[in-house]
């Protein structure tokens, strides 16, 4: 009986075996890219990325074209905006982004509700439609997370410098500029790719939050990528389970699965940070002195 629950609503149901595909993609994805938005602090701007879309695909919808598209064009005028205002002004990034975060997603919603035969696909915009999954949309979800993968996989060194040290990047020979608007552009690919399937509103849960909790656990690149990208997986698995025996909004569900996890792996990994802190002031002064002791004659070796 139980059984029956877990699996019959993706093999009874064509639907839901195409939102589970494409969700599981969607989570590779934005595991992948969302350990460097998490690495590098870009969540502010991945959010502004995933607002950004908005009118572009307003737009499209208005000119028959394919949402897509727009989304695409929508978060490449987000991008270059924020490099127009930060080049001729002394307002800082973050404002830059907030400024138009706040513009494009007022711009979007006017567009929509200008047009009477659109304004009800708003929410669909907003929120997606993975219920709706259709064949091409999982090609075009494949083929995205392949090239994110590959550029990521090719990118990995210059992009965990430009995560922890731009300036050792560029030492390096990685041009921190370059990389990190390839990093963007990875962003700015998840977000376009994703938005049909979890919306543009959700797609910023889906890069946050797994990545997030992988964060917690892990400290190796690799590692939190794949265990992001599970955590994303088991998060989309979840959340259609709970949507569909509760007739819940599936993407709201999905990444409300993926929130739920992570801050019940942040109440199980405090304790036993605390507990490791513990132990490390029970041992005294002494063993800090032998620690410091160690790490100053590896420093001498080296």
């Amino acid at each position: 009986m139980i059984l029956d629950a877990l699996i019959a609503p993706f093999t009874a149901n064509g639907f839901m075996a195409n939102a589970l595909a494409a969700g599981f993609l969607v989570a590779v994805a934005c595991g992948i890219v969302g350990t460097f938005v998490v690495l590098r602090g870009l969540a502010f701007i991945g959010d502004a990325l995933a607002h950004g879309v908005l009118p572009g695909v307003a737009v499209a919808m208005l000119l028959g074209v394919p949402g897509m598209i727009g989304a695409a064009v929508g978060a490449a005028a987000m991008i270059a905006g924020i490099g127009f205002i930060t080049r001729r002004s002394r307002l800082s990034g973050d404002t830059a982004i907030g400024l138009l975060l706040v513009g494009m997603l007022a711009l979007g919603v006017a567009i929509v509700s200008r047009s009477g035969a659109f304004a009800g696909d708003l929410v669909r915009i907003l929120f997606g439609e993975i219920l709706g999954v259709t064949g091409r949309d999982l090609l075009a979800q494949l083929v995205a997370t392949a090239v994110i993968a590959a550029v990521a996989y090719t990118c990995r060194r210059p992009f965990l410098l430009l995560c922890y040290d731009p300036e050792q990047a560029d030492t390096s020979g990685y041009s921190s500029r370059l990389f990190h608007g390839i990093m963007l552009a990875l962003v700015a690919l998840s977000v376009v790719v994703s938005f049909r399937t979890v919306g543009t509103l959700l797609v910023f849960g889906m890069l946050i939050a797994p990545a997030a909790t992988a964060a917690l656990f892990s400290r190796r690149l690799g590692t939190m990528i794949a265990l992001a990208s599970v955590l994303g997986g088991a998060s989309v698995y979840a959340g259609l389970l709970l949507s569909y025996h509760a007739n819940l909004a599936a993407g709201a569900s999905i990444t409300l699965v993926a929130t739920v996890i992570f801050l019940a792996a942040l109440v199980v990994r405090r304790p036993a940070g605390m507990a490791h802190a513990r132990r490390s002031a029970g041992r005294g002064p002494t063993a800090s002195a032998a620690a410091r002791s160690s790490r100053a004659r590896q420093g001498a070796t080296t």
